[in-house]
């Protein structure tokens, strides 16, 4: 009987060791992946960071270029009313030319009988004009020779006069015409150059541009790469909390059996040595809500851990989650398959991911939240309101009791 018992309990450990090996391993191998998740999320919040800064420096791009190509629009017509007035400045030369030519011509014309008048003039002198007013028959003859020779004086000045006005004319033309082509030459010239300086702005905004919208294809390429790889690793991640559930199933199945072993032979035990009036103090425990003889008092360290590991698994839940959590760890503390202290169960190997990734530590320092505290405190005071050992994040695709964001079995 004693050979029998011995075997069947060793058997039980054998299953206990096995069983938590394997559920330590698939944890492992979600606790990985869930920081790879995370890394991912980091990495793709980067790349998202980076994409949307080349999306603000392309708008700004665009801007600048459509501002620069209105500027060159402008630019490029100015420089054609330029050459529109160039041309017709050029139009006026020509025919300004035209008139200089026949004012000259006339001017030559105008010299040479003024050439002719002078020397007549001169070759006759006072005493030919003296000779002319006597040869007058009377008074009036005289006066009209008189006359006569004043008008020959005064046709010649107002030549002279002509002539005179002529070649001043002819010259403020010139100079009036020569400085308004080279006005309009100089304004050519800078328009030129502010429409080449205006190009190469186009140009070279164009070129940030394509470089700016090639990166940001990139990097957008990079979001959706990551996304790709996070949306592979959650469905990774759920076929392994699949695989963790079936496996915590099995366990917990074993471990229900086994009890039920041990309660049987205990009572068999205690058939057998009924009159002795005594039987064995520490057997296990099926009841999940009672406690097992090895289970620790609760004290202030066992309220600091639950109500941090309360506030890690289900603080953004509701008030009934809370209590759920914490009831599962004291029923693991109040079995026999799990460690029987509150610090043994939460810190056991591959069981609570926020012990893996340093949130735990990190709320149990800074201390958790009243609400967590009071649900942590009603636990340990005897509220247990699931009878479950295990719980996971709740994806659909566990069957068990759905309490806030966790399905509890």
């Amino acid at each position: 009987m004693k050979k029998t018992l011995v075997k069947r309990l060793a058997a039980f450990l054998a299953l206990c060791m096995m069983f938590p090996a394997a559920a330590d391993a698939t944890q492992e191998k979600i606790d990985r992946v869930q920081d790879e998740i995370q890394d991912l999320q980091q990495q793709k919040e980067e790349a998202q960071q980076k994409a949307d800064s080349l999306s603000e420096e392309a708008g700004g791009l665009e801007g600048d270029l459509a501002a620069f190509n209105e500027k060159l629009t402008k630019i490029t017509g100015e420089l054609y009313a330029t050459e529109q007035q160039l041309e017709s400045t050029r139009q006026n030369l020509e025919q300004t030319k035209q008139a200089l030519e026949k004012a000259q011509k006339d001017e030559k014309s105008q010299y040479e009988a003024m050439k002719k008048r002078i020397r007549f003039m001169y070759e006759m002198g006072s005493q030919g004009l003296l000779e002319v007013l006597l040869s007058a028959e009377d008074f009036a003859d005289f006066l009209n020779k008189a006359e006569y020779i004043s008008s020959i004086q005064e046709y010649d000045r107002n030549m002279l006069d002509r002539y005179r006005g002529t070649k001043e004319t002819i010259a403020a033309k010139k100079q009036e015409l020569s400085a308004q082509e080279e006005s309009l030459a100089g304004l050519k010239k800078q328009q030129e150059s502010q429409q080449q300086e205006v190009a190469a702005l186009v140009s070279e905004t164009s070129e940030h541009l394509n470089a700016a919208r090639k990166q940001l294809a990139a990097a957008q390429a990079d979001v959706a790469g990551y996304a790709a790889k996070m949306e592979k690793q959650k469905a990774y991640e759920k076929e392994l909390e699949a695989q963790k559930a079936a496996e915590d199933k099995r366990r917990l199945e074993e471990i229900k059996r086994q009890e039920e072993e041990v309660r049987r032979q205990n009572e068999r035990k205690k058939a057998g040595n009924s009159g002795n009036g005594g039987g064995s103090g520490n057997s296990g425990n099926s009841g999940n809500g009672g406690s097992s003889g090895g289970a620790s008092v609760s004290n202030a360290s066992d309220l600091s851990m639950l109500a941090a590991i309360i506030q890690c698994e289900a603080g953004g839940g509701s008030y009934d989650g809370m209590l759920a959590v914490g009831s599962v760890v004291m029923n693991r503390v109040h079995s026999s398959s799990f460690p029987n202290t509150v610090a043994g169960v939460i810190y056991q190997g591959g069981q609570f991911s926020p012990v893996a990734s340093g949130r735990f530590a990190a709320v149990l320092a800074a201390g958790a939240n009243g609400t967590c505290t009071k649900a942590a405190g009603e636990v340990l005071g005897g509220r247990i309101t699931v009878n479950c050992l295990y719980f996971r994040s709740n994806d659909g695709s566990i069957p068990g009791t759905v309490i806030g964001g966790n399905v509890f079995y």
